[in-house]
């Protein structure tokens, strides 16, 4: 690395889906503001994150190991460390930020440590509580997660940026509003994990009674817990469901929707969901993260309380009754995600944030 600014990023694995995909638009604001940066991932996983990293010019190093060899990830990360010599770590996601932590330690280098799950592992709440000081610099993906940093794990707020993780397009290709005589078509873009809610999904659709519309629903993503979601599925007698696996061209994935739903039990930004909103798509989503923050019940979507499949169902049963209203509610979510978050505003926070650790040397 030359002299100046210099970054080494390092992230848990290059899976695709979750924050690795907006590694790339998060790194080339810092690279636009004078940093250079490196990506370092611990593990690699289904590797589906690294082809978006690397075709926006970043140098991705990745480690040949897995998820539980910690002690070999950490003397993997040092060595690493050791090589490029730079002048920050930047750290996302518990190991990441922990193993981060103690290089930063050992090598008397400052760390900035991002945070984008409002939900933690117990274990990992405590030992992030107890190495909170070794971090320079928090940054939260919403204010939900500033707010909760600052609670769970006694970061004071001087210590602390939100840095929202997603700049709105607004070229991304829109969504054609539904027609009398369509099948409503819905759909949801996220892991198949525990946390995303699907199974309160599956069980929604099973409460629901055939309506004068017909709607099928489609999830656009993969992940451990397929197979039993499948699973439940059948037997829950849920026919009009389809597992589409990884999408990997998601904007167009959006764009062929009516309506777009997430249950999750637990979110931060919620990238999907917003870039929904973007695409025109109404949002029927829990309220969690920042979604009620960017959802207007009745004008851009609907709220439910997390992990309520009734009340998920009697939302969506309700939203499918008037699909003419859909399309003015996708259009209004739109405009209210261009405001909110648009791409001055996300290149603005970010270039406060390089010049904040240029002045703390």
């Amino acid at each position: 690395m030359q002299p100046g600014l210099r970054i080494a990023y390092v992230i848990n694995s290059v899976e695709g889906g979750g924050a690795a995909f907006p590694v790339p638009r998060i790194c080339a604001v810092l690279r636009d503001n004078g940093a250079e940066v490196r990506i370092l991932a611990l593990t690699r996983r289904d590797g589906r994150a690294a082809g978006p990293i690397e075709a926006a010019g970043f140098e991705l190093r990745v480690r040949p190991g897995g998820r539980g060899d910690h002690l070999a990830a950490l003397r993997w990360l040092d060595a690493e460390i050791a090589d490029l010599r730079p002048t920050h770590l930047w750290t996302s996601l518990s190991r990441a930020t922990l193993l981060g932590q103690l290089v930063g330690l050992r090598r008397g280098l400052p760390v900035v440590s991002w945070q984008h799950a409002a939900w933690l592992r117990p274990a990992n709440r405590l030992l992030l509580r107890a190495t909170r000081r070794l971090s320079t610099l928090w940054i939260a993906d919403s204010q939900q997660v500033f707010e909760l940093t600052h609670v769970r794990l006694g970061v004071p707020y001087e210590r602390l940026v939100c840095w929202p993780i997603f700049a709105a397009d607004p070229d991304a290709p829109r969504a054609a509003p539904w027609r009398p005589g369509e099948v409503v078509r819905v759909g949801s873009l996220g892991r198949l994990h525990p946390v995303k809610g699907y199974d309160l999904l599956i069980e929604a659709l099973a409460r629901l009674a055939d309506g004068a519309t017909p709607f099928e629903v489609v999830i656009g993503g993969d992940g451990e817990q397929r197979a039993a979601l499948q699973s439940l599925a059948t037997v829950r007698g849920v026919r009009n469901l389809r597992f589409a696996g990884f999408v990997e061209d998601t904007r167009g994935f959006l764009a062929g929707l009516h309506l777009y739903v997430q249950p999750s039990r637990s979110e931060g930004f919620c990238v999907g969901a917003h870039e929904a909103m973007a695409a025109g798509v109404p949002v029927l989503a829990s309220s969690v993260g920042e979604l009620p923050h960017s959802i207007i019940p009745g004008a851009t979507g609907a709220l439910v309380p997390p992990g309520d499949p009734v009340a998920l169902a009697a939302a969506l049963a309700g939203l499918l009754g008037r699909p003419e209203h859909l399309a003015a509610m996708g259009e209004a979510g739109r405009t209210r995600v261009l405001e909110r978050a648009s791409a001055a505003a996300f290149a603005d926070t970010g270039a406060a944030i390089v010049a904040r650790l240029r002045g703390a040397g």
